[in-house]
């Protein structure tokens, strides 16, 4: 059985945890206290980050290669296409979010930077200007790839569900986008995912 530790409010381990409620498999789940993680972190990740997800003698780090290991290990329903073209635009986008809005998040994630109200702010205004340019894909789409659920949804949707918790306001021209956001919120393995410290993070 695969084991995942997860950090109870980290998004990134959110992300693993719904593509495991999606995928309907058997898996257990490790709570870890991100504030004081015991010493076995570290053992299974040289950067004592999670997730962290073990299976037998294999252990993978970063949200990202977890979840493309999953998906590959058990394909339905699939979240990264079979086909190599698809799924090389598809990974080019994951390394776009990963560039343009997550490093931004990272800052906002960790506590150090909260001291810096400056370098808070303009990682917060960061992520808004580039959720915003997305909004208009979602006139037309039902989710980021079109009308199937994908692994670009997985990326986003647990940064959508905290907005309110980063302080990040959008403007009105973002409503498609916090449509698309309900649509994700809507899906039964969305709420699987969500911890009860994740569940109070919206209002």
């Amino acid at each position: 059985m695969m084991v995942l530790y997860s950090g109870t409010t980290c998004p990134f381990s959110q992300r693993c945890r719904l593509v495991l409620f999606e995928k309907g498999m058997d898996f257990e789940i490790r709570d870890i206290d991100l504030f004081n993680k015991p010493e076995n972190i570290f053992r299974m990740n040289p950067y004592g980050q999670v997730p962290i997800l073990v299976e037998r003698d294999l252990i993978l780090y970063e949200s990202n290669i977890i979840n493309e290991y999953i998906d590959e290990r058990f394909p339905y329903p699939q979240l990264m296409s079979s086909d190599p073209l698809m799924r090389a635009r598809a990974r080019l986008m994951l390394l776009n979010f990963e560039k343009e809005i997550f490093t931004h998040l990272y800052i906002l994630e960790n506590e150090k930077n909260k001291t810096s109200i400056k370098f808070y702010k303009r990682a917060r205004e960061e992520i808004r200007d580039r959720l915003i340019t997305l909004a208009p894909l979602f006139l037309k789409n039902k989710y980021m790839l079109g009308d199937e659920f994908s692994m670009l949804d997985v990326v986003i949707a647990p940064l959508l569900w905290r907005l309110d918790y980063y302080g990040i306001n959008l403007s009105k021209s973002a409503s498609p986008l916090m449509k698309y956001a309900e649509r994700i919120f809507s899906r039964p393995s969305y709420m699987e995912s969500l911890t009860p410290a994740e569940k109070i993070m919206r209002k």
